[in-house]
């Protein structure tokens, strides 16, 4: 017999209306039972980190409501190159607890059916596979959750707790600190960067060597060394290759992949010209040192106490580094 569930006065609230925004697009790879439940589409690819900071809701999801009618499916659309090979995503739904059903969409037909436009995005559709609701990006968490019980009643489920999930996200997954994040996603391929500060400005498809400003403005970012500036990413040429940043976040990430699969390329990161100590990331120590050895996104400053502007640079130790995207938290 299914659990029943009081709902405390302060949690009482009113299904929300779901008007019908269109209809959910067939595509191979989408699971049978589809159909006849209710369907939460999740358009993701893995170095994206505020996919990465809505993932604990999606697992939690997925587990709470399972046995109520309830399918979680992912689309993966890979932003970068990388991330279209399959075997970095089939690390990536391991490493990372992906526990739903996965289809790969390295070609964007999916995303085009259901005219998507962004990195996270979330379509929620009812037993007819009508569109009900959608949400692109982070946060709503709440009202996506009231839609599917909404939903979830629709279909004649009964039994689940009505209270919203809690997570305890940790780790990369942690919600930004909202109230210091000043410094917006930054990438470093010449078809999307800005703000870049070295003399010259970035050098199409070719072998540059690149020298660091006296002084970066806040936002700002500047290559020293011998680079080549790609579509998608800068590539470090010879050992001693460096990146800065001035930065106001807590948290500072950079998308790297090394340019031999299966290759690695020390490196060490300073934050205003000294070892980060306690603001060091998941993916360094103390002192700065870390290794790229896999193409995935790095955390490499986590802030404690006051945000302030501060100087992050990172030094690689060989040439075949690629570096493709800042991300703050």
């Amino acid at each position: 017999m299914a659990a029943q569930w009081t709902v405390p006065d302060g949690l009482r609230t009113t299904p929300p209306r779901l008007p019908v925004e269109g209809v959910v697009p067939s595509f191979a790879g989408a699971p049978a039972d589809l159909r006849g439940n209710v369907a939460l589409v999740s358009f993701w690819t893995y170095t994206c980190v505020n996919w990465l900071r809505q993932l604990p809701y999606l697992r939690a999801w997925a587990h709470k409501y399972a046995d109520h009618g309830l399918v979680v499916l992912g689309v993966h659309t890979p932003e970068f190159g990388f991330e279209a090979e399959p075997d970095n995503v089939s690390r990536a739904v391991a490493a990372l607890g992906v526990d739903y059903p996965v289809v790969a969409d390295d070609d964007y037909a999916i995303w085009r059916a259901f005219g998507n436009s962004a990195w996270p995005a979330l379509y929620l559709a009812d037993t007819e596979g009508r569109i009900r609701r959608h949400h692109l990006g982070e946060g709503e968490y709440q009202q996506t959750e009231a839609a599917i019980q909404a939903l979830l009643t629709e279909r004649g489920s009964t039994g689940f707790d009505p209270a919203p999930v809690t997570v305890a996200a940790e780790g990369i997954e942690a919600p930004a600190d909202w109230t210091t994040l000043r410094t917006a996603e930054t990438y470093t391929g010449y078809q999307r960067t800005a703000y870049f500060a070295s003399p010259g400005g970035l050098v199409p498809n070719r072998r540059h060597a690149y020298a660091e400003p006296a002084r970066l403005a806040v936002d700002a970012w500047a290559l020293a060394g011998d680079w080549t500036a790609q579509p998608q990413a800068v590539m470090s040429d010879a050992p001693g290759g460096r990146i800065a940043y001035r930065f106001h976040a807590r948290d500072l990430h950079l998308v790297l992949a090394p340019a031999m699969p299966g290759s690695s390329v020390p490196f060490r990161v300073r934050l205003d010209g000294g070892a980060p100590g306690p603001a060091h990331g998941l993916d360094v120590d103390a002192d700065g040192y870390g290794v790229l050895a896999e193409p995935r996104l790095y955390q490499l400053i986590r802030q404690p106490g006051e945000i302030t502007d501060r100087t992050f640079d990172i030094t690689f130790g060989d040439a075949g580094a690629g570096a493709y995207a800042f991300t703050f938290g």
